[in-house]
């Protein structure tokens, strides 16, 4: 069965729903024998039925005054009736599938509502991109709302991306249909600087009555934290500490605690409510960047919540942080975020919450998911040729490009150094071997070499630098991955195989390549914009394993080491970072020479 959506919205219904409650007209359907999580109390209420008609709630209690002969009824055998989640910080490119793939992957594990930000495919195509996306969300069960990039590129006159988003784009944006805010506003030394351009596009979305979200990624929670509150953004992801969170709690700015495949924050985010006992009203769970592996083993959202409880959150706050909270601060509460009369029949059965697997998930009064399959087909989505071809150099890459010439025996040298699970990278200075006249690569020394190389058909530069922390032990590696610019970022022991991943990666349309001795290892095409692949998420995930295990062929021991790789090249997160324009110090943002002179 295709998938068709039965979605209308509340203004349509509201004299049927009024009338089925009371029973003069009957309910489509009703659950029966549930124990209802009520995240507006907090509290578990047993033994409640739920009557439903035209995919929304009509009444919650006793619920046979509205069963009639057409009515379904469903028997929730003591099951815990919640609230479908909400994503409310999400990248679906960085899934590196689809929308509809990803909304395959993730409702059966409770997710029925996102709050993507494409900024990933807005710096390969621009608004075209954009679109392409949301009408893919518009045809699916999970629903999709959208931010509209803030940051593109994320970091103007440091890097070259394949489009610019400024304030005409974002007034445009406001507009449409589906776009629910502003994503996240990276450059937040743009918003305390005063710069026009970045209040031009919070302006323009505060006039439309839409969100800003924040991105405020450095350990002050002082006077800039509130100057960035102040210009209207009203969440951010990037709290790393206890403290961060807490700060922007209590300032009134929601605290987005991201729990995806590399970047871990819960465990310690979440002890700004376990030991600090403060109100979580503000506290929302996110997931932020998710690999298939991570979606089809440990979840989405329901993992999320999971790790939540696992650090002393009690179940229904944990909850609450993933339903009525996200719902909330996006302004969308009378539609989502709970189970109570007149909103979206999104419920999932769950049978233990501290478990959270999910059993059953109901998305707009209908069963779309049982026992972790899917009760749908989805139609994949057509991308136009442009869309397919994204990959374009100035000319092949040769091992010569890589060359980073010094004199002497030994150099001393800008490392960025790289963390496991984390976000930022530390700025380093080591004394590097200079051989004939150029650095090489070095084990001993755990350093490698990094390049940036412009893709889209602009300048065709390229940025080098040094990276240690990959424990590389020869190869390379490249990616056309490469936040948030998604230029082609190669990272490698020998410049030869660094100019073969390079070429590899060009000739297929993008991806991600590992590379040893003349020789692809493991290889995953993702041609939709170098991004995404048009695969299943299964496929998807086994080629993503083969990548890893190739990985740790050249001595790579991290977790997820694609997505570490994926942030050198982001040059808004401290400390030091390589576009394709050269070596960035991020704390001070300038650019700054790869040997210490």
């Amino acid at each position: 069965m295709v998938y068709q959506t039965n979605r209308r919205p509340l203004w349509e219904v509201t004299t049927d729903l009024a009338l089925a409650a009371q029973g003069k007209i009957s309910a489509d359907v009703v659950i029966k024998n549930g124990r209802l999580v009520n995240v507006h109390t907090a509290e578990i209420q047993a033994g409640v039925d739920v009557a439903i008609k035209h995919g929304r709630v009509v009444l919650v209690g006793r619920a046979d005054h509205t069963i009639g002969r057409e009515t379904l009824v469903i028997d929730a055998g003591g099951c815990y009736l919640v609230p479908g989640f909400l994503d409310g910080h999400i990248h679906v490119e960085s899934s590196m599938v689809t929308v509809t793939e990803f909304a395959r992957a993730v409702i059966p594990c409770g997710t029925t509502t996102i709050f993507m930000d494409p900024h990933e495919i807005a710096n390969v195509l621009g608004l075209e991109g954009i679109r392409l996306m949301m009408e893919e969300g518009e045809r699916l069960p999970l629903k999709v709302f959208t931010t509209m990039p803030s940051c593109v590129p994320a970091a103007p006159g440091f890097e070259d991306a394949g489009a610019s988003i400024g304030p005409e784009e974002i007034r445009e944006a406001m507009t449409w249909p589906g776009i629910i805010g502003l994503g996240e506003m990276m450059n937040f030394p743009g918003v305390l600087a005063g710069n026009p351009l970045v209040h031009e596009e919070i302006q323009a979305t505060l006039k439309a009555n839409k969100v800003v979200t924040g991105h405020y990624s450095v350990p002050e929670t002082e006077v800039g934290l509130q100057g960035y509150i102040a210009a209207g953004i009203s969440s951010c992801h990037e709290a790393t500490r206890a403290e961060d969170a807490l700060a922007r709690m209590r300032l009134g700015m929601y605290a987005k605690m991201r729990e995806g495949s590399a970047w871990q924050d819960v465990k310690a985010t979440i002890k700004s409510i376990t030991e600090n006992r403060v109100d979580s009203r503000y506290a929302v769970l996110v997931s932020d960047d998710t690999h298939p592996e991570t979606l089809l083993t440990l979840g989405h959202l329901n993992h999320v919540v999971r790790r939540a409880i696992q650090e002393g959150v009690d179940p229904v706050r944990a909850i609450q942080m993933a339903t009525i909270n996200p719902a909330q601060c996006f302004g969308v509460s009378r539609d989502l975020g709970s189970i109570a009369p007149g909103r979206c029949a999104d419920i999932l059965f769950v049978p233990d919450l501290a478990d959270m697997k999910v059993e059953r998930v109901m998305v707009d009064g209908t069963i779309v998911s049982e026992k972790g399959r899917v009760l749908f087909d989805l139609a994949p989505f057509a991308y136009p040729a442009k869309a397919r071809r994204s990959v374009h150099l100035r000319s092949p890459i040769t091992a010569g490009n890589f060359t980073i010439a010094a004199h002497g025996g030994k150099a001393l040298a800008r490392v960025i150094e790289v963390i496991e699970a984390r976000v930022g990278t530390l700025h380093r200075q080591v004394e590097v071997p200079v051989e004939d006249g150029e650095i090489r690569s070095s084990v001993e020394l755990d350093v490698a070499k990094v390049a940036c190389i412009e893709r889209h058909g602009g300048p065709g530069n390229m940025g080098l630098g040094l990276v240690r922390g990959f424990h590389l032990k020869g190869g390379a590696v490249a990616s056309t991955v490469a936040h948030d610019s998604h230029n082609l970022l190669v990272v490698g022991m020998n410049d030869q195989d660094m100019a073969l991943a390079a070429n590899t990666l060009a000739e297929c349309g993008g991806g991600m390549v590992v590379v040893r001795d003349g020789r692809v290892l493991a290889l995953l095409p993702l041609p939709i914009a170098g991004l995404m692949s048009d695969r299943p998420v299964e496929e998807v995930r086994d080629m993503v394993a083969a990548l890893e295990r190739a990985w740790k062929e050249l001595g790579c021991p991290l977790v997820s080491p694609f997505m570490t790789m994926a942030l050198l090249s982001l040059p808004v997160i401290p400390e030091l970072r390589v576009t394709n324009r050269g070596l960035v110090d991020t704390v001070n943002f300038r650019f700054v020479d790869l040997v210490v002179k």
